[in-house]
């Protein structure tokens, strides 16, 4: 007994020394500032989770390997999730912000969501989004092609279910119907490509379906309790994502314990799209159902069935 204490104790104590260092390896930017006319806290925790489409540290090969094709310019946003974790422990809840939408960017007027990304880098994202929902962000992930990729492969990939087969050649995508494991490279194309019959409405549904049996995989026994899955995760982890000043990887841990099961799936109630001169195609919101869909999430309420959009 005294040998089995003295094991433990010294597992407990490389856990949380490997724990602490790691954190320190996070990628910190500030991107919860405080704004004028920024609103209180909301109850419940909320989290903004971006998808980059940023190269930064791909080697030539990689990208190659990642089909990230030649655009380098100006970091995008591929992926814009709203994640909303209440309070008293329910059903947490995953709403799509599409990078389209006509929103008002403050400083910079009425311009497609992730043009704010591009003009203002972090902050300047979170305040639209906060703008524009009423919901105030606790918390802030960003994660580029690489990192995403190295995740998949760390927990030796993931299963998924696809309605149709999809050939992307720009995404470096050929995938049959039916259930299969996706790889770090496959995966990232399945939630980028827009090959589907709704193009941009698949890829959201696509990207929210692939986080939640990518966090099923992660909080798994077997791969929690595999050291040679749990610490490429977590090593992984920490260096492919960038965080807000003040987030931890204990946060992320928590993030990916509350949607280990069932979660609310949800896109912002969509009023159509429109041709903007010397901005393009933009996604319009239904204001009326939007209102009282943001208003649910920011009281720390279910979303009122009637204003869900079906789903596949």
């Amino acid at each position: 007994m005294r040998r089995l204490g003295a094991v433990l104790a010294i597992l407990l104590v490389a856990v949380i020394g490997g724990t602490i260092y790691l954190d320190g390896t996070l990628d910190r930017v500030d991107a919860l500032s405080a704004y004028d006319g920024r609103g209180g806290d909301t109850p419940g925790t909320n989290w903004l989770l971006v998808g980059s489409d940023s190269r930064v540290g791909l080697t030539p090969e990689q990208e190659q390997e990642l089909a990230t094709g030649g655009d380098v310019g100006t970091d995008r946003t591929d992926t814009i999730l709203l994640i909303h974790v209440p309070s008293g422990g329910g059903e947490t809840t995953m709403v799509s912000l599409p990078r389209d939408s006509y929103v008002n960017v403050p400083g910079f007027g009425q311009d497609k969501l992730n043009a704010s990304f591009a003009l203002g880098g972090p902050q300047l994202l979170v305040e639209t989004v906060e703008s524009a929902t009423g919901v105030h962000i606790d918390h802030y992930i960003e994660i580029g092609f690489g990192g995403f990729a190295s995740i998949v492969d760390a927990v030796g990939g993931v299963d998924i279910c696809i309605p149709y087969p999809i050939d992307d050649p720009l995404a470096g995508l050929r995938l049959e119907a039916g259930c299969q494991e996706l790889s770090g490279p496959e995966a990232l194309g399945f939630v980028r490509t827009r090959a589907t019959p709704l193009a941009d409405l698949d890829r959201m549904n696509n990207q929210r379906l692939f986080l939640s049996a990518l966090l099923g995989k992660a909080t798994s026994p077997s791969t929690f309790l595999n050291p040679f899955r749990s610490v490429p995760l977590a090593t992984g982890a920490a260096g492919s994502v960038q965080v807000d000043e003040d987030d931890h990887l204990w946060d992320l841990a928590r993030l990916a314990w509350a949607m280990r099961g069932e979660t609310l799936t949800a896109t912002v109630p969509v009023g159509g799209f429109e041709d903007v001169y010397g901005i393009g195609n933009v996604l319009l919101w239904d204001r009326a159902r939007a209102v009282p869909f943001f208003d649910a999430l920011a009281n720390d309420q279910q979303i009122p069935p009637e204003l869900l959009t079906p789903g596949p």
